[in-house]
C-alpha cells in the first residue's frame, strides 16, 4: 500500500534530547493542522512496553536485539503504518538505525544479518527523515544522568558510547541524500527544534 505520512525517526546517543525534541515537533505539527503521532523504541504498544521492562535483564546481545526487534514489528503494524496510510507525521524516538549503532556497531554483532532479520521485523519500513541528534558520549551522560552518575558509569560505558556514536556517524555518512540530517545537540532545544523543523516542514510541503 502506498504511505501517504511522514515518519520521522530520532536518533542519538544517551542525553541527545530526543524525547524533547519529538515533542517540541509534535506540538508543532499539530499547530499546522497535521496529525502527529508520537512513539517511541521499545515501547509504543502494549506488547513493546512490556518487552521494555525485559531490556533490565542481563541479555545476550542477540537475545537484547531479538525483544527490540519483536517491540519493533509489533510498533510498525499496530501504530506506525496505520497512522502513515492515513496521511498522519509519525515522530517515532528511536527506529532500527538504533539496533545498527548499538547492536551492530558497539556490540559487534554482523550488521548484514541484523540488516536482513530488521527488514522482516518492519516490513521494508523505513522513515521519510532520520534526525541524527549529536552528542559527545561523556556530555550526554553527564546531562542525562547527573555529573555523580555519569563519573560511576566508568571508562568501559563511555567506550561503548562512543562505539555507538561512530556507528551513527557512518550511517549518516552513507544515506541517501536528504535521508539524514545530524543536528548538533550541544545547543539549547530550541536552536535544535528550528532546525529540525525546517527539515521537516519541506517534507510537509511535499505531502
Amino acid at each position: 500500500m502506498t504511505v501517504r505520512g511522514i515518519f520521522l525517526a530520532l536518533e542519538g546517543g544517551e542525553g541527545a534530547g530526543k524525547s524533547t525534541l519529538a515533542s517540541a515537533l509534535a506540538a508543532r505539527v499539530n499547530a499546522e493542522g497535521r496529525e502527529p503521532v508520537l512513539t517511541r523504541e521499545p515501547g509504543g504498544t502494549p506488547a513493546g512496553e512490556i518487552v521494555r521492562t525485559l531490556l533490565h535483564e542481563d541479555l545476550v546481545p542477540w537475545a537484547e536485539t531479538f525483544a527490540f526487534l519483536a517491540a519493533r514489528a509489533q510498533i510498525v503494524a499496530e501504530v506506525i503504518r496505520p497512522a502513515l496510510q492515513r496521511g498522519a507525521v509519525v515522530i517515532c524516538d528511536r527506529f532500527e538505525a538504533s539496533t545498527f549503532a548499538y547492536q551492530g556497531y558497539a556490540r559487534g554483532l554482523d550488521l548484514a544479518t541484523l540488516r536482513n532479520i530488521n527488514r522482516l521485523a518492519t516490513g521494508g519500513l523505513s522513515p521519510s527523515l532520520t534526525l541524527l541528534l549529536d552528542i559527545d558520549p561523556a556530555a550526554g551522560l553527564q546531562r542525562k544522568h547527573g555529573e555523580d552518575e555519569a563519573i560511576r558509569t566508568g571508562l568501559e560505558s563511555i567506550a561503548f558510547h562512543k562505539k555507538v556514536r561512530s556507528g551513527y556517524f557512518a550511517m549518516a555518512a552513507d544515506a541517501a541524500p536528504g535521508g539524514w540530517l545530524m543536528l548538533d545537540a550541544r545547543r539549547s532545544p530550541e536552536s535544535v527544534a528550528a532546525d529540525a523543523w525546517s527539515a521537516l516542514e519541506l517534507l510537509l510541503r511535499e505531502t
